[in-house]
C-alpha cells in the first residue's frame, strides 16, 4: 500500500503508486473525500495538486468505516479554491477513488558490457562506451507496481530510429547485442507499458548514450602515447647527458688552469 505525503494537505491512499487510490484531504485530521458528484474535471484538480498529471479514472468504493468524510462541492473547485478550501463536514458510505495520469514510475534503464575474461561490467551513467565487437546488454526494469506489461526500447542514431519490444519479466526485461558496431551508437531509452483500469498507461526512462570504440585506434593511441613517453624519457635522459658531460669538461679546464697559475707564481 502506498501513501502520499506532500506539503499540500492532500494525498492518495491504498494504491500502487502515489498517484492512484483513496482521496484523503487534511482539515486537522485526514478524511476520505465523499464519492458522489465528481467528474474527471473536478478530479483534475487533485491531480494537480499531488503533481501527478491529469484525472485519468474516477470510481467509488464503500468506506472502510462509518466515521465522518469531507465533502466537497464542484462549484468550489472550477473557482479555484484548492481541495482544502472546499471540504466541509460530510458523512457518506461511499468514498471516491482516483486514478492519475502519472500513474507509473519512471523505468530505469542499465547497459552492462562482457569483457573478454566473461565478465560483466553494469552501468547507469548517462553515457556509457563499449569495444567494437564486444556483446553489450540494454536492460529496463521498473519498480513493482502491476503485473505484466512490456518494455519498448527506442534507439536513436543520427541517420535512423529503431523500437525493440520485450514482454516485462519480473518486471524488467534484457536487450542483447552480440557484437558492438558503429551502427549501434546512438542513444537508447526505455518505455514501459501496461494495461491496466481498462487503459494502456506508459512511462519512459531517462536516455543513455552509448559510444562504440574501435579497438584498433584505441592500441594506436596507446601504441602512440608509449612511443611519446620514450621520446620524453629519451630526451631527458640526454639532455642530462649532456649537461654531465659539460661539467666534466669544465672541471678538467679548471684543473689545468690552477696547475699553471700555480707554476707562474712560483717563478
Amino acid at each position: 500500500m502506498t501513501l502520499c505525503f506532500l506539503s499540500e494537505p492532500v494525498r492518495l491512499v491504498g494504491g500502487a503508486s502515489r498517484c492512484a487510490g483513496t482521496l484523503e484531504v487534511k482539515q486537522g485530521l485526514w478524511r476520505s473525500v465523499e464519492a458522489s458528484g465528481w467528474t474527471l474535471m473536478d478530479a483534475a484538480v487533485a491531480c494537480r495538486e499531488l503533481d501527478c498529471g491529469s484525472a485519468v479514472l474516477t470510481g467509488s468504493r464503500n468506506a472502510s468505516w462509518d466515521g465522518p468524510t469531507w465533502k466537497i462541492k464542484p462549484a468550489c473547485v472550477k473557482s479555484g479554491s484548492t481541495l482544502r478550501e472546499c471540504a466541509t463536514s460530510s458523512q457518506s458510505p461511499t468514498v471516491l477513488e482516483l486514478i492519475c495520469s502519472d500513474l507509473l514510475v519512471q523505468p530505469i534503464i542499465s547497459a552492462s558490457f562482457s569483457s573478454n575474461d566473461g565478465d560483466s561490467q553494469v552501468q547507469q551513467q548517462e553515457s556509457s562506451w563499449v569495444l567494437k565487437g564486444s556483446s553489450f546488454t540494454i536492460s529496463c526494469s521498473i519498480q513493482p507496481q502491476y503485473p505484466g506489461g512490456s518494455f519498448q526500447l527506442t534507439f536513436t542514431s543520427s541517420n535512423t530510429t529503431s523500437n525493440y519490444t520485450q514482454p516485462a519479466v519480473n518486471h524488467s526485461a534484457h536487450f542483447l547485442f552480440p557484437a558492438a558496431e558503429p551502427a549501434h551508437q546512438g542513444t537508447y531509452s526505455c518505455v514501459y507499458r501496461v494495461f491496466v483500469f481498462s487503459r494502456n498507461f506508459s512511462s519512459e526512462s531517462r536516455q543513455l548514450s552509448l559510444t562504440v570504440s574501435d579497438p584498433t585506434v584505441f592500441v594506436i593511441r596507446l601504441l602512440l602515447l608509449l612511443l611519446s613517453l620514450l621520446l620524453f624519457i629519451s630526451a631527458v635522459c640526454f639532455s642530462h647527458k649532456v649537461a654531465c658531460t659539460r661539467l666534466l669538461i669544465r672541471g678538467r679546464c679548471g684543473t689545468k688552469r690552477s696547475a699553471r697559475w700555480k707554476r707562474a707564481a712560483t717563478r
